[in-house]
């Protein structure tokens, strides 16, 4: 996978991996093999489309498609972390999640906000650490071609910058 350099460099710059041998990596909590990742004790909050800083956009995510919850979850995240069409899993957690939001608060913070259909569901969830595993990274190049004619927000702004630096 050509990516798969990328992304492990792009974990690495922010902390949660080191580089061991070629096509395998870790901190002793998170690994790459065969393109996969586990990521151990990940920060994740949750959120709903009916919070005040959410009202403006909806029940849709940032792509625009609604946001999702079943099966397959919608996350929001630091796009310059955890691309736009990431899919992981939470250990010990039913369904999965797909990376289709962002939100200013997590820009910076390597948390992952979890999409609950409802305020009772949201505050059920909490903040948790979890571990995850990243079964699919994303698109950077997606990523910024979302947020290219977004940039009039600073955290927008921020994410573009990071991912411009590290591809």
């Amino acid at each position: 996978m050509k990516l798969l350099p990328f992304v492990a460099s792009a974990v690495a710059a922010i902390g949660l991996v080191s580089c061991n041998a070629p096509g395998s990596f870790t901190d002793g909590g998170s690994s790459i093999k065969g393109g996969r990742m586990r990521i151990a004790s990940v920060k994740t909050t949750a959120y709903t489309h009916s919070e005040s800083d959410h009202i403006v956009y909806g029940a849709k995510s940032a792509v625009g498609t609604p946001l999702k919850y079943g099966n397959v979850n919608s996350a929001a995240a630091d796009w310059s972390v955890y691309p736009v069409g990431t899919v992981f899993k939470i250990e010990g957690q039913p369904g999965v999640y797909q990376v289709d939001d962002y939100g200013s608060a997590l820009v910076g913070t390597n948390t992952i906000d979890l999409y609950r259909p409802s305020k009772g569901s949201m505050n059920q969830w909490g903040s948790r650490k979890v571990n995850i595993q990243v079964l699919k990274w994303g698109s950077f190049r997606k990523s910024l071609s979302i947020m290219q004619p977004r940039q009039d927000n600073n955290h927008i702004r921020r994410m573009v910058q990071r991912i411009r630096r590290s591809i």
